[in-house]
Parts: structure tokens; C-alpha cells; sequence
């Protein structure tokens, strides 16, 4: 779906994405000069990150394809034989994880480049990134995909059926996975804000986005319970099975980080008195 300009198709997938991105960048853009840095850094770094993110969305999906693409033939072998298709990202075909590990790496060296303090932007990155995350999602509404298990319920989405997946031919409507996902990513938004603001003085530089690290991943943890092409790689659904080791490493680093800095503290006051 999308718009005809003449031989030019823009695809809705497309703007939706890139409505995220810019919406994600003007907050980031909010939250730097809040924090007494300038906005500027935050536009100049948009496009890396965004190429970093696209490149690692396209890779992991490629690396990962969803069980149904890959009883089509769309295969990770398909796609590095085929590289037009491998780049072709009109319709579709960007995976969360990769686009997060992407933005991640080039958000680095663009903070080396500019010597700028990693964590301290990992933050402001944080709040940014979700809200990305619950816009760009609803590209999913438009290309009739990220669809759960059939579902009767008011709120249930009605899928065509050349979108339907193999099996499920004559079930109508289905659990709408982008909007739980997007609903998911807007909670954390607000609670990455709030968090920044009432225990900016406890938290130490990196703090909120490794509480993104875990709140993020178990939303979408439990989403892919109601998935019904996960991307399966050995067997186990490596989405699933990535969340749950992000989110548990996550939790296990922030408890540590606090445990020591609680410990330095004590042994602060202790070599004073």
C-alpha cells in the first residue's frame, strides 16, 4: 500500500518509518538541550544512526527470516543470492533487534568521532528509540503483517486474504501484534521520562537504556508466544530467545553497577570517619 506519483510508488511502510525516526529525533532533540547539550549533535547524528539501523534491520531480517517467508523460498541463502531482493526494503522486511544493534554501532563511532560521552547519550537515546519503535510499528498495520493468532475479540484486525498465512486461509481477524507492541514502546517512553526526571540523581550514565534493555525486550518476549511465524533458527525462536537473554544480561549489569557504587560509597564513608 501506498502512493502513486506518476511511475513512483511511496509506500506507506516507508513513511511511517520515517515519521518514527524523525519523531524519535525530536525528542532526543528535546532531551539533549534539557540536559545542557545541543540539539545540533543530535540532528548530525540522525543520519548515521539511521543508516546504521536500516543496514541492521535488513541484516538480521535476512538472517532470520519469519518460518512463513521461509516456506515461500525466501530464505537467507535466497536473499545473498539474490541481492536486489536482499536490498529491496519497500515493502517490508526490517527486524527490531538488528535495527537497534545497527543504530548502536554507529551511534558509537559517531560519539568517538565527536568525542562525546557514549553512556550519557545512550540515555538520551533511550526514551527516543522507544518512541521510534511504537510509530514505526504501525507500518506493520499497513502491509498487513506482524498478525497474531486468530482472534475474535472487538479490538481484532481483519487481514486479506492474499496476507493470510498458510493455514489459517479462512480465519478473518487476528490479534493485532504491531498495536499491543506499539502500545508496549509508548509505556515505555513515559516511564524512561519519568525515571530520567525523579532519580536523575541516583542514576548513573547509561542507566535508562539499560532499563530500555529490559523492559522492551519482555514485552516482546511474551508478544511472540501469540506470533504465529516466528523466526526460527535450531529450532528455538531466536527473537524469543535474544529478548530473553538481553533483558536477564540487562537487569544483571544495572543491579550490579548500583551494588557497586552502593559498596564504593560505604567504603567511602568508612576511610573518612
Amino acid at each position: 500500500m501506498g502512493i502513486q506519483i506518476g511511475s513512483i510508488t511511496i509506500y506507506y511502510y516507508g513513511i511511517i518509518i520515517m515519521l518514527g525516526a524523525l519523531a524519535a529525533a525530536g525528542l532526543a532533540a528535546f532531551e539533549a538541550k534539557r540536559k545542557g547539550q545541543s540539539s545540533d549533535i543530535v540532528w548530525d547524528g540522525l543520519v548515521w544512526v539511521l543508516i546504521g539501523g536500516i543496514l541492521g534491520a535488513r541484516l538480521w531480517h535476512i538472517l532470520t527470516p519469519p518460518a512463513s517467508m521461509v516456506e515461500a523460498g525466501y530464505t537467507t541463502m535466497y536473499y545473498l543470492t539474490h541481492p536486489l531482493d536482499a536490498i529491496n526494503i519497500r515493502a517490508g522486511g526490517l527486524g527490531i533487534p538488528g535495527a537497534v544493534i545497527g543504530g548502536l554501532l554507529a551511534l558509537f563511532i559517531f560519539a568517538r568521532r565527536r568525542k562525546l560521552d557514549f553512556a550519557f547519550w545512550l540515555d538520551i537515546v533511550a526514551p527516543a528509540l522507544a518512541l521510534g519503535q511504537a510509530i514505526g510499528r504501525w507500518g506493520n498495520f499497513f502491509n498487513q503483517e506482524l498478525y497474531g493468532s486468530p482472534s475474535t475479540l472487538p479490538w481484532a484486525i481483519q487481514i486479506n486474504p492474499e496476507n493470510r498465512l498458510p493455514g489459517y486461509e479462512e480465519q478473518a481477524t487476528y490479534h493485532p501484534l504491531f498495536l499491543y507492541e506499539s502500545l508496549w514502546n509508548f509505556g515505555i517512553v513515559f516511564l524512561l521520562l519519568w525515571l530520567g526526571r525523579k532519580f536523575d540523581d541516583r542514576l548513573l550514565n547509561g542507566d535508562l537504556f539499560l532499563i530500555y534493555l529490559i523492559t522492551y525486550p519482555i514485552g516482546r518476549f511474551l508478544l511472540e508466544f501469540l506470533r504465529l511465524d516466528p523466526s526460527q533458527v535450531g529450532g528455538l525462536n531466536i527473537n524469543q530467545t535474544v529478548m530473553l537473554v538481553v533483558a536477564l544480561s540487562a537487569a544483571g549489569v544495572l543491579i550490579w553497577r548500583h551494588w557497586n557504587k552502593g559498596r564504593s560509597q560505604t567504603e567511602t564513608v568508612g576511610v573518612e570517619e
